[in-house]
């Protein structure tokens, strides 16, 4: 049925436009805003993602990289040519203060080792005395064969010393053809020349080097026998054969050796044996010593 109307107009309401509700939080923003930067990135760091790294910027960036590196290497020189400039300058007034090298005495080294020690120091007379590295020219000195320890000491205005004890010459040492002085640690000397030690004792053989600090010194308490010893053997590196200049053998023990020499001494008090002559003295067994005569004997 039709709608009664009175006294006025018949309202459409079906017909009336709805007006869409905003979404809250958008607070009625106009349609051609910017879009926000999703997902929290901020906006500068999206900047720098979209740096555009070209093969030619990418050159650019390391010829740029190359110049400031010379240049840095540039100055660096530079600068080093001025600290040598004011060295320089600095040597020229200590000189002129008359601190400059004029003498260097070594002290405690041998006629044999000086020669090399003096080409160790490498110094020149005139140059500046301040200057000198008494650390190196001391580790230079030391790195010469003939010495243990050495001590450089500057003495101003223009003198240098250097105190040095060398090696001490122990014995010849004659192994595989080849002969060494050596010292009383067994350790051969660089540099030192075996015909120059006729008088040292001749040690033969492997393990004779290190082994000979303990013999030599009791054959030293002897010397009647140390006299007559041409060369001390050493037997499979355990023990001593003494050989004697007129051909005799003394055989001695790998251990107890001090023991078996005084018992040698006993025997040559009674017998005057060292003087007799004899071809072998056989020490080996403790407590017993089996004589073998010489030809003539």
């Amino acid at each position: 049925m039709p709608a009664v109307v009175r006294g006025g107009r018949r309202a459409n309401v079906a017909s009336a436009p709805k007006r869409s509700a905003a979404p809250k939080g958008q607070g009625g923003r106009s349609r051609g805003a910017a879009p926000r930067s999703v997902g929290g990135v901020p906006g500068k760091m999206a900047a720098l993602g979209r740096l555009d790294l070209t093969p030619r910027a990418v050159v650019l960036s390391i010829c740029a990289g190359v110049g400031v590196l010379a240049l840095v290497l540039a100055t660096g020189a530079r600068a080093e040519r001025i600290g040598q400039s004011v060295t320089h300058g600095m040597d020229q007034i200590t000189t002129g203060m008359g601190l400059k090298l004029r003498r260097v005495h070594i002290t405690g080294a041998s006629a044999e080792a000086t020669p090399a020690i003096q080409r160790a120091l490498d110094v020149q007379a005139g140059q500046p005395i301040t200057t000198l590295d008494l650390d190196a020219l001391q580790a230079s000195v030391q790195s010469v064969g003939w010495v243990k320890e050495a001590r450089v000491v500057r003495l101003l205005p223009d003198t240098l010393i250097v105190d040095v004890k060398e090696h001490d010459r122990l014995a010849v040492w004659q192994t595989r053809g080849q002969t060494f002085v050596i010292d009383g640690e067994g350790r051969a000397i660089p540099g030192a020349d075996p015909g120059r030690y006729p008088n040292l004792p001749l040690v033969v053989g492997a393990g004779a080097d290190t082994a000979a600090g303990d013999i030599l010194p009791l054959l030293a308490e002897r010397p009647r026998l140390m006299s007559r010893i041409d060369a001390l053997v050493r037997v499979d590196e355990r023990r001593w054969d003494l050989r004697l200049r007129d051909g005799g053998l003394i055989q001695l023990p790998a251990v107890k050796q001090e023991a078996a020499l005084i018992q040698l001494d006993a025997l040559d008090q009674r017998e005057r044996l060292l003087e007799l002559g004899f071809s072998r003295i056989d020490l080996r067994t403790e407590g017993q010593v089996a004589v073998r005569p010489g030809v003539g004997a």
